[in-house]
């Protein structure tokens, strides 16, 4: 055998499958355990310097768009179809043996002496049979055969449709208060936040978030509106939104020598340059609901309602801290001419927008697998032939498979029924 038909005896065959699925399942996993889409120092210092540069250099930070990953989809992919393609002619071959003349052997269960055979057939609820002279044939689920096949075109339905998702994949975040207007990442999109709603139940526990949104194109005024909440997301212009979860947001006022200059919503863990003096940062660190000092643990809240809110917040300038506490609602902080305040607390909502364009792909790849495992596991085939003796009686034979006991005791019933002898030959 020449080097050239070993290669293609080994890339055709279901050992080289069983190996890229398993280098599949690995590479999936590490993406999984591997945050995606971060930064280099990101990696250094979950890793340290060398697993972000072995991270880095080997594209595990992108797993799903690597070509590497491609790579090894692109060959199951291929060794799955030329699978089928070369299983088919003997699919073909079996499924038309399956329904001609068997000379009967030890597989076959004999009944001799039968008189009307194609009335048995009719009570066993058997397909009309194929006639040859003196020979009857009727078989049923010939299916089963394929399967197998069916099974292995899903599989490869749901690896395509799972890989071209993941290329494809876009998701974005957005966040805000109720009343602001923000551009879903680079989607095109706009959303407006119309109303953020927390559930309670009664001991106080959230119960339920719940965000009601508008979306809509920027060059055009196609508005979509839903109500989205946990585990209930929202198709819109092609996107699904989830609302994600949800944080505190404040206003921030800040005033120069009496006169106001700026006034924005910052939610807690972001931050805002003075707009005349852009050295100066103003970061809003946490706010504290129903504030309380513990002298042990330093700042925290009783609860989650907003009934003594306190601001937590840093100043810098140049990228140096000039000083960081707890602010009051009443407080003001004062930088030179500059006073800073935080009004208005609130919830905001962190919304995700997903796009998948082969979702379905995947899908129907699970269904058709799911009909290939019916076909393979659920489906018996059965088999009846009789052949005319020299007297004018029949014999008639059923072949049983998956050893299926229940069908060949409706045969014997079925003969017996009849008024017509029968024995068994084999069993």
């Amino acid at each position: 055998m020449t080097v050239l038909k070993k290669t293609w005896k080994f890339i055709t065959s279901m050992k080289f499958a069983v190996i890229l699925l398993i280098v599949l399942a690995v590479a999936c996993s590490v993406g999984s355990v591997i945050t995606q889409n971060q930064t280099y120092s990101y990696y250094s210092q979950q890793y340290g310097e060398r697993g972000a540069a072995v991270i880095v250099a080997l594209h595990l930070d992108d797993a799903f768009h690597s070509w590497w990953f491609i790579a090894i989809t692109s060959f199951l992919c291929v060794n799955l179809l030329l699978c089928n393609i070369l299983r088919i002619q003997s699919l073909i071959n079996r499924t038309r043996k399956a329904s001609e003349y068997e000379t009967p052997d030890a597989t076959f269960s004999e009944y001799p002496g039968v008189t009307d055979p194609e009335g048995i057939l009719r009570s066993l609820r058997m397909p009309d049979p194929k006639k040859d002279g003196g020979r009857l044939v009727s078989n049923t689920n010939t299916a089963v055969l394929w399967g197998a096949w069916v099974c292995h075109i899903g599989v490869l339905l749901i690896i395509i449709g799972f890989a071209l998702g993941q290329m494809t994949h876009r998701e974005y975040v957005a966040y805000g208060v109720p009343g602001e207007t923000l551009p879903v990442g680079d989607s095109g999109l706009v959303m407006t936040i119309d109303d953020f709603r927390i559930g309670l139940r009664e001991d106080d526990t959230v119960e339920q978030y719940t965000a009601d949104i508008t979306v809509f194109h920027e060059n055009s005024d196609d508005r979509q509106s839903a109500s989205i909440s946990v585990n209930n997301p929202a198709d819109l212009h092609g996107y699904r939104f989830y609302q994600n979860s949800t944080g505190y947001a404040a206003k921030i006022s800040i005033s120069k020598s009496g006169e106001p200059i700026q006034e924005n919503i910052l939610c807690a863990g972001e931050f805002i340059p003075v707009t005349d003096l852009p050295q100066l940062v103003i970061y809003l660190n946490a706010i504290y609901p129903d504030y309380y000092m513990d002298p042990v643990s330093g700042p925290s809240t009783l609860s989650g309602k907003l009934v003594n809110p306190a601001y937590l917040y840093s100043i810098y300038y140049s990228g140096e801290i000039l000083g960081m506490n707890v602010l009051m609602p009443e407080e003001v902080i004062t930088v030179e001419d500059y006073e800073i305040r935080f009004t208005d607390p609130q919830n905001y909502t962190l919304i995700q927008a997903k796009k998948d364009s082969f979702t379905w792909l995947a899908l129907i790849g699970g269904i058709v697998t799911m009909a290939g495992l019916f076909m393979a596991f659920y489906l018996k085939p059965r088999k009846v032939q009789a052949e005319l003796e020299e007297d004018g009686t029949w014999t008639m034979y059923n072949k049983v498979y998956k050893r299926d006991t229940l069908f060949d005791e409706k045969m014997k019933n079925a003969v017996g029924g009849a008024g017509q002898g029968g024995s068994d030959a084999a069993d």
